[in-house]
C-alpha cells in the first residue's frame, strides 16, 4: 500500500529491536505453590510461650506481593489464632501453644554475679569450720569439735607436735563440724539439662533433696542430717582464718585463735510439675509469577547523515548507539550489568562495551566502522552495509517468572547504512528552501526484522517541529497493508505478505502547519512466517496430582496455526526414575490444545509439541520438567517421659500426647491410630511385647491412661488424602500416603510409670 508521499531529505534512521531472552524456558504456569517451615519445638515452658508469633521467611524468588493471601494455610495440630498474613516481606503466624502438663526432674544452681554485675550459674558453697585455740604456753592447743548423735559442741586439749615455740600448728586431728544449706526458694531452678528455667512455685516440695558434689582442695566427708551438712574432716585444713577467742579462754603470751574450714560444693535437686507447650508444621501458599521483565532496544545511526547517504569518493564514517531498556522492572539493585556488541554482518571481529550502571534504561558510547571509498565504488547501487548488534543485561539473582527462571535478556538489534552514487532504496524529492520557518524533522523507529504476516508498528512519535508543531504523518511501503493508525497518527500498523521476504523500507514524511515538510526512512528485513511453537506445563507438579499441559504456540496474526495438525507426546527421560507407562491420561494427544496429564512415578520427563500453521510452516519444541515425589508426613510426637500414678484417681497414670506430625508438601492428614506396648517382662526391651490400639478417632491431642508400673513405647500412625487437585480415575487409596512414628528416636516415644512419693513439706 502506498500512501500520499511528500518529499524531502531523510534524516536520522532510528532501528527498534525485537527482545530475545537468552535462556528462554517456558514450563511453569502462572502460579506455584510453595511452603515456610514452622521450627519444631517441645518442651516450652512459662505462659509467655503459650502462644507464639511467627515471622517466616520466603523461599528465594519469591515476592511477598505475588503470595494469594486467601491461600495461605496452616498445617499443623496448633490451634491458629486469628488470620494468616503477610508483613513487611514475611509470613505471619499466631499459634496457640499445645499445652500438657509433665513431670520433670529439676536441679537449683546459685547464682553469682561478678564485679561487671553479670550472672554465673554454679554451685553452691558451704564454707563449714572448727575453732582451733592455741594456749598462752604456745605448746597446747584446744579442738573444738561437734558431737552430732548429742548436737553439741565438744572440746579437748591436744599438745603440738612440732619443736618450736610457739607451735606454728595444730597437730593432725580428725574434727567434724556442721553447716546449714541455703533456703531452697533462693536457688534458680532448672531442667537437668539446664537449658529451661523452671519456677520455684512448680517443685514438688517434698522431692527437693540435697547433692554434695565434693570439696575444694580438702578431703573429707559429708552426709545430711536434719536438713544440715554433717561435715568430717581432719585439722589443720589447707584453709584457715585468724580468730578472736572468746573472754573465758586463756589470756597474754602466745594465745591465738584461728578457723580451720574446708569448702562444700552442693546444689539442689527435685521434681516439678510443669505446663509444657510445642509447636510444629508448616504454612502452605500459592503466590503469582510474574510476567517477568523484557528487553527493547533500538540503534541510533550517528552518522552518517542522512541515511541514505550520498557517495561523494570518499571513505564514510559510521557511528552507531545502541540503547536498551527494561520493561516490567523495577529493582534496579538487581542490575548486574549492561553489555553491548557490534559488528559488520557476516564479520567474525565484534566490538564491545559494558555499563555497571544500576539502570532501567542504558545507551552504549557510540560504536565506530568505516565503509572504504573502494567498497562502494565496487559494489552495487546503492550499496548496503548491514551491522548486527545486541544488549544484554544481566541479573545478580535470577528472576523466577511464569516463562522459568531469567538470569539475562537479549534484544538483538540491526542497522543498515544505504551509500548511492544515483537513487537511493528511498526515493526523495528535493524542494526549494523556505523562508516562512524551520521544517520539522522526521523519525521513524521500526522492528529491522519481521515475519510475513506479523503486524508490527512504524512508530513516528520521535519526530518534531523546532517552531511548531507537527500536522500531518505520511508513512509509505511497498507491498505492505497498513491496518491503521493511532489516534495522532504517529504510528502505523502493518504487515508484509509472504510474498514480501527479504529486505523492504517504511517511509515516513511529515508536514507542519506551514506546508514544510520531512522525510526519513528505515529497512525491515521480512522472513518467513514460521509458528513459535510454545508449551505451558501447569497444575501441579507432583505424583499423582493433575498436570494441566497447554499449547501456548503463536503464528504472525495473517497466517494462522491449524490446530488440526498439532500434536503433543509425552515421555519419561530415561534413567531419572519416570516410566511411559505411569503416564496417564484419557483421549489423544492429536489436535488438541489442552490436556490434564497424571503422572504415577516421580522423575524427569519431556513433552513436545509440533504445530503448523495455514501456510504449511511448522516448528516444534519440547520441555523438560520434573514430577516431584508424594512426601509421606513428617511424624513427631510429644509427651512425658515419666509419670506418676495418682492414688487419687484410682491408682492410674495419666500420659498426655500432642501429636505434631504434619503434611510438607500441602496435603491433609485425615486419619491418626495410637498404638501402645508394654515392657512386661521388664527387661528393656519391647521387641517382644504386642502393639495394643488405643485410639483410632483421628485425634491429634490424647490422653492414655495406664495402671502398670513400668515403662510404655507409643506408636503413631498418619493418613493423607491429597490437598491438590488429581484425576480420579487413575489413583487408588494406595496411592495415598502415610507413616509412623518408628523413625523417632525411643527415648522421645517411651513413657515410665512410676508411684508417686508421698507427699511432705521441706523443713530446714
Amino acid at each position: 500500500m502506498k500512501c500520499k508521499l511528500i518529499y524531502v531529505i531523510v534524516s536520522i534512521v532510528l532501528s527498534v529491536g525485537i527482545v530475545f531472552p537468552w535462556n528462554y524456558k517456558a514450563s511453569a504456569a502462572d502460579t506455584k505453590t510453595t511452603s515456610v517451615a514452622i521450627p519444631t519445638k517441645t518442651g516450652l515452658t512459662g505462659s509467655d510461650n503459650s502462644a507464639k508469633t511467627y515471622f517466616l521467611d520466603l523461599p528465594n524468588g519469591v515476592n511477598s506481593t505475588a503470595i494469594k493471601i486467601n491461600t495461605l494455610k496452616y498445617n499443623g495440630n496448633n490451634d491458629l489464632i486469628g488470620s494468616i498474613s503477610v508483613e513487611n516481606g514475611k509470613v505471619k503466624i499466631i499459634l496457640k501453644g499445645n499445652s500438657q502438663d509433665r513431670t520433670y526432674n529439676v536441679v537449683g544452681k546459685d547464682v553469682i554475679k561478678d564485679e561487671k554485675g553479670n550472672e554465673k550459674i554454679d554451685n553452691f558453697t558451704s564454707v563449714p569450720g572448727n575453732s582451733i585455740w592455741r594456749y598462752s604456753d604456745g605448746r597446747r592447743w584446744q579442738i573444738n569439735s561437734y558431737n552430732s548423735d548429742r548436737d553439741i559442741n565438744v572440746t579437748f586439749d591436744v599438745k603440738a607436735d612440732d619443736n618450736v615455740t610457739p607451735s606454728g600448728k595444730p597437730p593432725v586431728r580428725p574434727v567434724t563440724t556442721k553447716s546449714k544449706p541455703a533456703d531452697p526458694s533462693t536457688a534458680k531452678w532448672f531442667t537437668e539439662d539446664l537449658t529451661t528455667i523452671v519456677p520455684y512455685s512448680s517443685i514438688v516440695q517434698s522431692s527437693i533433696k540435697l547433692k554434695t558434689n565434693g570439696f575444694l582442695e580438702d578431703t573429707a566427708t559429708v552426709d545430711v542430717k536434719n536438713g544440715q551438712f554433717i561435715v568430717g574432716y581432719s585439722v589443720p585444713s589447707k584453709r584457715s582464718t585468724p580468730e578472736q577467742v572468746p573472754e573465758h579462754f586463756d589470756k597474754g603470751g602466745w594465745v591465738e585463735g584461728r578457723l580451720y574450714y574446708v569448702t562444700l560444693l552442693y546444689n539442689f535437686t527435685a521434681t516439678a510439675k510443669l505446663t509444657t507447650y510445642s509447636y510444629a508444621g508448616n504454612v502452605t501458599f500459592e503466590y503469582a509469577l510474574p510476567d517477568g521483565p523484557s528487553i527493547s532496544g533500538y540503534v541510533t545511526v550517528l552518522k552518517p547523515k542522512p541515511n541514505p547517504y550520498k557517495f561523494v569518493n570518499a571513505n564514510v564514517d559510521v557511528q552507531l548507539a545502541i540503547t536498551g531498556e527494561l520493561a516490567n522492572y523495577t529493582d534496579t539493585s538487581n542490575i548486574s550489568e549492561w553489555v553491548f556488541y557490534a559488528k559488520k554482518k557476516n564479520s567474525s571481529t565484534f566490538s564491545t562495551q559494558k555499563d555497571y550502571t544500576k539502570i532501567l534504561k542504558s545507551t552504549s558510547k557510540p560504536f565506530l566502522f568505516t565503509i572504504s571509498a573502494a567498497e562502494i565504488a565496487g559494489g552495487p547501487d546503492p550499496f548496503q552495509q548491514e551491522y548486527d548488534l545486541t544488549v544484554t543485561v544481566r541479573f545478580s539473582k535470577p528472576i523466577v517468572t511464569k516463562t522459568g527462571t531469567i538470569t539475562d535478556l537479549t534484544a538483538k538489534l540491526g542497522a543498515t547504512i544505504e551509500v548511492y552514487k544515483e537513487n537511493p532504496s528511498i526515493e526523495i524529492d528535493s524542494v526549494p528552501p523556505s523562508t516562512k520557518g524551520k521544517p520539522p524533522v522526521a523519525r521513524i523507529f521500526a522492528p529491522p526484522l519481521v515475519k510475513a504476516g506479523e503486524e508490527f508498528q512504524a512508530n513516528g512519535s520521535g519526530s518534531y517541529d523546532p517552531d511548531g508543531d507537527i500536522v500531518g504523518y505520511y508513512f509509505d511501503s511497498v507491498g505492505a497493508t497498513f491496518e491503521g493508525y493511532s489516534p495522532t497518527g504517529a504510528q502505523a500498523t502493518l504487515w508484509y505478505p509472504n510474498t514480501k521476504l527479504g529486505q523492504n523500507t517504511v517511509k515516513l514524511t511529515v508536514s507542519d502547519k506551514d506546508m514544510l515538510t520531512d522525510s526519513a526512512g528505515t529497512f525491515v528485513y521480512v522472513i518467513e512466517p514460521i509458528p513459535e511453537a510454545k508449551l505451558e506445563i501447569g497444575g501441579t507438579l507432583k505424583q499423582n496430582r493433575k498436570v494441566i499441559i497447554q499449547d501456548r504456540s503463536t503464528s504472525p496474526k495473517h497466517y494462522p496455526l491449524d490446530y488440526n495438525k498439532s500434536k503433543i507426546t509425552i515421555s519419561a527421560v530415561p534413567g531419572y526414575g519416570g516410566t511411559d507407562a505411569g503416564i496417564k491420561y484419557s483421549g489423544s494427544l492429536l489436535a488438541t490444545t489442552y490436556k490434564e496429564v497424571l503422572f504415577k512415578e516421580p522423575g524427569l520427563y519431556k513433552a513436545t509439541i509440533y504445530v503448523e500453521n495455514r501456510l504449511g510452516y511448522s516448528a516444534t519444541t519440547e520441555e523438560t520438567f520434573e514430577i516431584v515425589p508424594d512426601n509421606p508426613p513428617v511424624m513427631y510426637i510429644s509427651m512425658p517421659g515419666r509419670v506418676y500414678r495418682d492414688p487419687a484417681n484410682g491408682n492410674k497414670a495419666v500420659v498426655s500426647i500432642d501429636d505434631l506430625s504434619y503434611s510438607p508438601d500441602g496435603d491433609y492428614i485425615t486419619r491418626r491410630t495410637w498404638e501402645y506396648r508394654y515392657d512386661s517382662d521388664n527387661d528393656g526391651s519391647f521387641t517382644d511385647e504386642n502393639w495394643v490400639i488405643f485410639s483410632d478417632a483421628n485425634a491429634h491431642r490424647l490422653n492414655l491412661v495406664l495402671s502398670e508400673v513400668g515403662k510404655y513405647e507409643i506408636r503413631h500412625f498418619a493418613y493423607e488424602t491429597f490437598g491438590q487437585p488429581t484425576i480420579d480415575t487413575f489413583v487408588t487409596a494406595a496411592d495415598r500416603r502415610s507413616a509412623d512414628t518408628s523413625g523417632q528416636d525411643l527415648d522421645q516415644k517411651t513413657v515410665e510409670v512410676l508411684n508417686l512419693a508421698p507427699e511432705g513439706n521441706w523443713a530446714w
